[in-house]
C-alpha cells in the first residue's frame, strides 16, 4: 500500500515523515493515534505467515527454504534453542517477512475500513511496526482503535498500552483545548522526531514543528562524549575525521526545518566534549587555547544547517500527481 514505508525501495524515513506532515498539515485531521506494537518481530505467526506468503509464491523449494529461515533459532551463550514464533531477529529476510505479514494482517485491513466505514478524513503511515493513524473525528478514532487491537489479536499481535495513545492534534487543538481550560496539545514521537502543534512566524498559519526526541538527543551526546575520551589519545586529525563524519551523520538525519535548535544543541556539546577530551590528554594539553580550539573547529566540524526541503516540495517531487 502507499502508506506502507520502511525496507522498500524510495520508502525511508524521511518518505514517511514528509507523508505525516502533509496529512496532518493539509488534511482534516483533529486526532492521532500513535500506535506501537508489543514485541512484533518476537510474536509473528508462522502458520499465518506461510499463508499469506502462499497468496503469491506457489514453488515449494522456495517455501521450505523460508520455513527453515524462520525455524533456524536462536543461539544464546553457546545454546541453541528453535523459534516457534517470531522472525530471525538480525537475518536480511526479516523485514520482508515483516512487510508482508503486516500487509495482509493491517494494510489491507486499514484501507478497507477507511474506505467503508470512516465518514471523516483517516491518514495512516506506517513504518515497518510503526504506525501514526489521523483521524477527523474522535469517535471514529476511538473506534478504530477499539476494532484494531482485536484484528490483531486475531494473528497473536497485541498494541503496547503504553506508548499506545489516541491524542487531540491538529489545527484546532489548540484552540479546542484552550477554550475547555485545558493545556497545549500533546505531542507525539515518531521515527526520531517529537511532532508538536505550532504556527508558524509569518503569518501565524497552523504547521507541524518537529524536533529530536529529547531523550535520543541526549543519549547521543552521552555516547559520543564518552567515545571521544576513549579517542583523545589518538592524533587529533585522526579524532577529527572522525568527528566530522558523527556531526554529518547526525545532520544528514535530523536537520529538517523548525530542527535547527536540536541540531545546534548537538553540535555545540560535541564540540564542548572535544575540547574538554583534549584538555584532559596531559598536564600540558589543559594550556589548548580557544584559538586553537576554534581553528580545530573550523577545520573538522561541520556547521548545523537544514539539509532538506519542505516536506510538501520533496512530497510532491517524489509522487507527482
Amino acid at each position: 500500500m502507499g502508506f506502507s514505508y520502511g525496507f522498500r525501495p524510495g520508502r525511508s524515513q524521511h518518505n514517511a515523515l514528509d507523508a505525516l506532515w502533509v496529512g496532518i498539515k493539509q488534511r482534516k485531521i483533529n486526532w492521532v493515534l500513535d500506535a506501537d506494537m508489543r514485541s512484533f518481530f518476537d510474536t509473528v505467526n508462522h502458520d499465518w505467515l506461510m499463508k499469506f506468503i502462499e497468496h503469491r509464491i506457489a514453488d515449494p523449494r522456495l517455501l521450505r527454504l523460508i520455513r527453515k529461515w524462520l525455524r533456524a533459532g536462536v543461539s544464546e551463550n553457546g545454546q541453541w534453542s528453535k523459534t516457534t514464533v517470531g522472525t530471525p531477529q538480525g537475518a536480511v529476510i526479516s523485514p520482508i517477512l515483516a512487510n508482508i505479514y503486516l500487509h495482509y494482517v493491517l494494510d489491507l485491513w486499514v484501507n478497507q475500513w477507511r474506505r467503508k466505514q470512516a465518514s471523516g478524513e483517516v491518514i495512516i503511515v506506517r513504518y515497518a511496526d510503526d504506525m501514526v493513524i489521523g483521524f477527523q473525528y474522535q469517535s471514529e478514532a476511538e473506534h478504530f482503535l477499539q476494532e484494531l487491537k482485536e484484528r490483531l489479536a486475531k494473528f497473536g499481535l497485541e498494541l503496547h498500552q503504553e506508548k499506545t495513545r489516541l491524542i487531540e492534534f491538529g489545527r484546532f487543538a489548540a484552540a479546542n483545548r484552550a477554550a475547555r481550560g485545558e493545556g497545549k496539545p500533546e505531542t507525539f514521537d515518531f521515527l526520531g522526531f517529537t511532532h508538536i502543534c505550532a504556527t508558524t512566524r509569518k503569518n501565524n498559519h497552523f504547521t507541524v514543528r518537529r524536533k529530536t526526541i529529547a531523550k535520543r538527543l541526549q543519549g547521543k551526546v552521552k555516547a559520543v562524549r564518552e567515545e571521544i575520551m576513549r579517542r583523545r589519545h589518538d592524533p587529533v586529525p585522526e579524532q577529527g575525521k572522525w568527528l566530522r563524519s558523527v556531526v554529518q551523520g547526525h545532520l544528514n538525519y535530523y536537520a529538517v526545518p523548525g530542527n535547527k535548535q536540536s541540531t545546534d544543541a548537538f553540535r555545540t556539546e560535541v564540540i564542548r566534549g572535544w575540547i574538554h577530551a583534549l584538555r584532559r590528554r596531559s598536564q600540558k594539553a589543559r594550556s589548548l587555547t580557544w584559538e586553537r580550539a576554534k581553528r580545530l573547529v573550523k577545520t573538522w566540524i561541520p556547521k548545523a544547517r537544514v539539509l532538506h526541503p519542505y516536506p510538501s516540495q520533496r512530497l510532491h517531487v517524489t509522487n507527482p500527481r
